[in-house]
């Protein structure tokens, strides 16, 4: 009890300091040093092209519980830049833009990249995926590296490798295992 009372009067305190206007050269507020990484993000955001972000953006709400954080459109109806936060993690994306380079898997026939997602289900996760309208490319298997691991690919030709995380392996069980697994199927390991 006495830990908390200590903690709201630090609390009110900094409130209180915080209101307090400075006198002098240290009224002017010292510059705040921003962040190379805003807060909330991590240092790699994967960034998705679409063909209907508006679609696909309900679509992963519905599949994977993403939260939309932010949308500008573009003025005829496209999204020109999204947000969402899946997990603890946000993914940008927005529809094909005329004059731009970046194209959606659908207009490019395929992709060559998926989005890794740990969530804390995987079986679960893909049969969500399932239902929202997502193709089953890898059902959930154990795999040698430590995960349960499977794939599904979204209705505009996302990737997307969906896993939980099960056990803490050295880079030497991994190697070991990954040649017991090689052999199994037949490759060289």
């Amino acid at each position: 009890m006495a830990k908390a009372a200590r903690k709201a009067k630090r609390a009110v305190k900094a409130k209180r300091t915080a209101r307090t206007p400075r006198k002098g050269a240290a009224a002017k507020a010292a510059p705040r040093k921003v962040s190379a990484i805003p807060k909330g993000y991590h240092s790699a955001t994967p960034y998705l092209t679409l063909n209907d972000a508006t679609a696909a953006l309900d679509f992963y709400a519905r599949a994977f519980g993403a939260r939309e954080l932010m949308r500008l459109p573009a003025g005829d109806g496209r999204v020109g830049h999204a947000e969402i936060r899946i997990g603890d993690s946000v993914i940008m994306l927005g529809d094909e833009m005329p004059g731009s380079d970046t194209r959606s898997p659908r207009a490019l026939g395929g992709t060559t990249a998926s989005v890794m997602l740990y969530v804390p289900n995987v079986d679960a996760m893909i049969e969500r995926a399932r239902q929202a309208g997502a193709t089953v490319t890898m059902p959930a298997a154990d795999m040698f590296w430590g995960d349960r691991f499977g794939t599904v690919q979204d209705p505009f030709g996302h990737k997307w490798a969906l896993a939980t995380h099960k056990q803490d392996l050295t880079p030497k069980q991994v190697a070991d295992r990954a040649r017991v697994a090689m052999a199994q199927m037949g490759q060289p390991g």
